[in-house]
């Protein structure tokens, strides 16, 4: 018997997994966000993090059993077969890519192309080109397997780089309980008269602030951030994919509960060094002069966001600074392998297959490829060319278009990220991770209230879906356009906003455009008629199964109950329950299935997890409670 097998594999599984799913969600925009965040304002940011606890265990117990269920491979596919039809599995596809362009690629590229600056003196846009080569050539590769395994290394390699530097600015600044007294005078010596904003918030030190007058007010931080959070950790496609790589569902559970303690980890080693990066050097990082600001660090707004890397380029000696850079470079690469293999998959399952419906296994493996060689390229070619040499030169044509237009996307998303840049450096006062945020806020609501309503209201139709994606589109955009056409205002210039824009904070506007969003697919879900059964069967918390079978090829549900006869309706219906785990429907997709075969898992591990997630949750509690 190998109890190698039996004892260190399945937690080796879990680590590699939970580690990919930390390191993904913890790029180097984070890394430069959580710690400029933190310099600027305190630790309250911490309750991001945090939050993840809450929703990660959500996933695996709740969200991944009913995607397992359905057999689904990108969650636009999800939204596809639970409501049919194509134009919200489009919809959702595309705002995930310009989701991707405004708050991840661009935001990542930014904050390591300035870690690269400040340590180096680099040029900016050099170094973006620079770490777009690297990371596209590893990542072309080796796919979302090499993602994953390399993604394990460098989570520890960022976790031990983290804690030398932390320990070494405790040691400088004299230990966690002077921390506070000496924030609270980290006053620059160029200030604006007449003004308040150089100094240090007086609540800095709090995780919950005001409800109305706080930076990240306590309602929020509680209700919208977990809209927020839902959105991220259940329905986005670069963490779930993750979670439907994993062997079997204890596994899911394992590794969403060692991601969740990672989570724990960024408000020692990411966000107290950037409080102890303001009380060091609040000339730089806490500048509020707008011509001093741009000589630091190229923009008026402030430059909170140095404060890590100034930290590591003042602190660290030599061997320990490379160390850091890596840590760095390896949580950028990390981040933009994560979104480059889910982009292609999106791109592959939700629009390549649309055109091309009867697509083999290996066609789509290729297409969802980048070419790593001359040789790889014209061998697709050749493939390509024998696959369709009996038909016209149209559909040749036709397929050469896709193959260019895959390609194509992708160098407009990168190069749209690159030119993005100069306006998220200079936005929300210039904090990245509350720019990241703020646009997610903007965007990510509606998703969050379908997704929800599809998964636990089997009313919920396509008709109400879409019109509630749309009408909350439309709100959240005007919203955003306001906040880039509003900036906040530098130190002592009277803000000319609207009222309706500073009056209601970001995270209380997740919140509204979220109840919104699930008030107009209600009404009309209500108004109009219901899903066919097919359109329920397998895809929904009440009626997920415990080993989905896959005979019948799902493309469109709304199109196959109408072809359907009475008597097969009624055998379906004779076999589908109402409760959850009586659904024996044989209407799975036979092409591409999930890698957890079934939700069935024993009833030790299935135990452990809960035991687990149980004290993860106690602490959880219990760090709430002590910094509140």
């Amino acid at each position: 018997m190998n109890f190698n097998n039996i004892i260190f594999k399945p937690y080796l599984l879990d680590a590699q997994i939970g580690s990919s799913l930390f390191a993904s969600s913890e790029g180097s925009g984070l890394f430069i966000g959580l710690a400029g965040t933190g310099a600027a304002g305190g630790i309250a940011v911490a309750g991001f993090e945090w939050n993840a606890t809450y929703v990660l265990l959500a996933l695996a117990w709740i969200f991944v059993p009913v995607y397992i269920s359905s057999g689904i491979v990108t969650m636009p596919e999800y939204l596809g077969r639970r409501f049919g039809g194509e134009r919200i599995r489009t919809y959702l596809a595309v705002l995930s890519l310009l989701l991707s362009v405004f708050t991840k690629i661009s935001t990542d590229l930014y904050s390591g192309a300035l870690f690269v600056q400040v340590c180096l003196g680099w040029n900016l846009y050099l170094s973006t080109v620079l770490m777009l080569v690297v990371t596209a050539l590893y990542t072309i590769a080796g796919g979302l397997a090499a993602v994953i395994y390399t993604d394990t290394l460098q989570t520890f390699i960022m976790i031990i780089g983290a804690i030398i530097l932390t320990i070494t600015a405790f040691n400088k600044i004299g230990g966690y309980n002077n921390l506070e007294q000496v924030y609270s005078i980290a006053v620059p010596s160029k200030i604006i008269p007449n003004s308040t904003c150089h100094l240090p918030r007086a609540d800095a030190m709090h995780l919950f602030r005001d409800a109305v007058t706080g930076d990240l007010p306590w309602p929020g931080m509680t209700l919208g951030l977990t809209i927020l959070a839902t959105w991220y950790w259940c329905t986005d496609q670069v963490i779930v994919q993750r979670s439907l790589s994993a062997k079997n569902m204890s596994h899911v559970k394992g590794a969403s509960i060692f991601a969740a303690y990672l989570k724990l980890l960024p408000f020692i080693f990411i966000i107290l060094p950037g409080m102890i990066s303001r009380a060091l050097y609040p000339d730089t990082v806490g500048c509020v002069d707008p011509e001093e600001c741009v000589r630091v660090c190229g923009a008026e707004v402030g430059c909170s966001n140095i404060a890590f890397p100034k930290l590591v380029i003042e602190l660290m000696p030599s061997g320990l600074r490379g160390l850091m850079i890596a840590v760095m470079m390896a949580a950028l690469m990390s981040s933009l392998t994560s979104i480059f293999n889910s982009s292609s998959t999106l791109f592959t399952m939700d629009i390549w297959k649309k055109h091309r419906p009867r697509a083999s296994e290996r066609e789509l493996l290729l297409v969802g490829r980048y070419p790593t060689s001359p040789v790889h390229f014209i061998t697709r070619m050749l493939f390509y060319y024998a696959m369709i040499h009996n038909r016209s030169i149209t559909k040749y044509l036709w397929i050469l278009l896709l193959l260019m237009f895959v390609r194509i996307v992708t160098v407009i998303l990168v190069v749209v990220s690159v030119v993005w840049i100069p306006i998220l450096q200079s936005a929300n006062s210039g904090q990245l991770y509350v720019y990241i945020q703020s646009v997610t806020s903007y965007l990510a609501p509606p998703v969050t209230a379908v997704f929800t309503l599809a998964v636990f209201w089997k009313r919920t139709n396509e008709q109400g879906a879409f019109w509630g994606l749309m009408v909350g589109l439309v709100v959240g955009v005007c919203r955003m356009v306001l906040e880039f056409a509003f900036p906040p205002p530098r130190c002592g210039i009277v803000d000319s906003a609207p009222l309706v824009l500073r009056g209601v904070h970001y995270l209380h506007f997740a919140i509204l455009l979220c109840g919104l969003t699930a008030v107009v697919v209600a009404v009309v879900s209500f108004v109009t008629p219901p899903p066919s059964h097919e359109q329920v069967c397998n895809l929904t918390w009440w009626t997920i199964i415990e080993e989905p079978e896959r005979e019948i090829p799902l493309q469109k549900v709304s199109s196959v109950s109408l072809r359907n006869s009475q008597g097969s309706e009624q055998a379906r219906r004779a076999m589908c329950g109402q409760g959850a785990g009586l659904c024996l429907s044989a209407m799975r997709h036979s092409e591409q299935t999930a890698r957890v075969p079934t939700i069935r898992e024993s009833v030790f591990w299935s135990r452990f997890c809960c035991a687990n997630a149980l004290l993860l949750v106690c602490i959880n509690i219990f760090l709430y409670a002590y910094f509140a």
